[in-house]
């Protein structure tokens, strides 16, 4: 028996709670990490897993063993990585999870500049609007934007992402400019709802270093970014977008940005990997090519923005009695 690949093969059916999902992500047939287990255990002459129908649990044993596992291949992976990181390309599978229209409209032009550089890597992006758990899917690393839940997760800021409200000249003719977020309560907003939890998102402003949630009201609400933008310039209702959908339209004067002197909190775009991807190459060479391309973005930079993490406290006004947080945060994540 292999120890290393036994170890290996260990952690994966443990982080992933599932002997098929570990052997998909392993590349590996069932019925191979099956006997692995199952040699390991003879080996070691303990039970490691306690198998249901549905779920495989840790035993007392298998949780001491998984936790020294970690450290083995972390250490073993750290010094190998420190003779060949100069000497090696970047290669394998790297599967990535990131924000739809983030990645359509900030990454996807670029990735050819990716591939010139690591040609030996076979990247898996999905795009979606659902928050994928990185260990049970296997997904080596995401990009996340608004506050992170605490987890065990390795996370690293990349990017700061602003919203901006505007409405289209069709709007604005038909109800007015709104002078003060007091009169956003005879306005009316497309809505953006929450996928997963049928939540609407309120509007977000920075009032006298103070942050608000306003909730307005609406007769349509959608929970996909491109409809959301597409109802602002349809002249259906105000909208917070993402700054790097509405620029395009703003120059061209689709859209228009009210209240500018109250803008939406900016949120965080972190990159989130498991801590035993942490040492990866490859994970290490998208984290830092997607750090300097969001840096050097034309549509997410901008200089008035506040750094992310850096809010004020938030409090409820007017008649909005709502609380923002990490729900908000999670919502927005979805808006993009």
């Amino acid at each position: 028996m292999d120890r290393l690949h036994a170890m290996k093969v260990f952690t994966r059916v443990v982080e992933t709670s599932s002997f098929t999902r570990a052997a998909d992500t392993l590349g590996l047939p069932r019925a191979s990490v099956t006997v692995t287990i199952q040699q390991l255990e003879e080996h070691l002459k303990a039970r490691l897993l306690q198998r249901t129908t549905r779920r495989v649990n840790l035993t007392p044993d298998g949780a001491g063993y998984y936790e020294r596992c970690i450290r083995i291949l972390a250490d073993i992976e750290e010094t190998e990585g420190s003779f060949n990181d100069q000497n090696r390309a970047a290669r394998g599978k790297l599967r990535v999870d990131m924000p739809g229209a983030l990645g359509r409209i900030i990454v996807m032009p670029k990735i050819h500049e990716f591939y010139a550089s690591y040609p030996e890597i076979d990247l898996m992006l999905g795009f979606g609007d659902r928050l994928v758990d990185l260990i049970q899917e296997g997904v080596d690393c995401a990009v996340r934007v608004g506050a992170l839940e605490d987890s065990s997760l390795v996370a690293r800021r990349v990017g700061i992402y602003q919203a901006i409200t505007v409405a289209s000249p069709i709007y604005l003719q038909r109800y007015g400019t709104p002078a003060t977020i007091e009169q956003l309560n005879d306005h009316v907003a497309t809505n953006y709802f929450s996928s997963r939890t049928g939540r609407i998102m309120s509007l977000t402003f920075e009032v006298n270093g103070q942050a608000i949630e306003v909730r307005m009201k609406g007769n349509m609400a959608v929970n996909d970014a491109e409809a959301y933008l597409e109802s602002g310039l349809d002249g259906i209702g105000i909208i917070q977008a993402a700054r790097f959908m509405a620029l395009p339209h703003l120059k061209t004067g689709r859209l228009v940005e009210i209240l500018p002197q109250w803008k939406p909190l900016p949120l965080p775009i972190s990159t989130i990997y498991p801590h035993n991807r942490h040492l990866s190459l490859t994970v290490r060479v998208f984290v830092d090519w997607v750090a300097k391309l969001f840096a050097g973005s034309a549509l997410l930079s901008n200089p008035g923005t506040r750094p992310a993490g850096r809010h004020p406290p938030c409090h409820a006004n007017f008649e909005f009695p709502v609380s923002p947080g990490r729900e908000n945060a999670r919502m927005a994540e979805e808006a993009i």
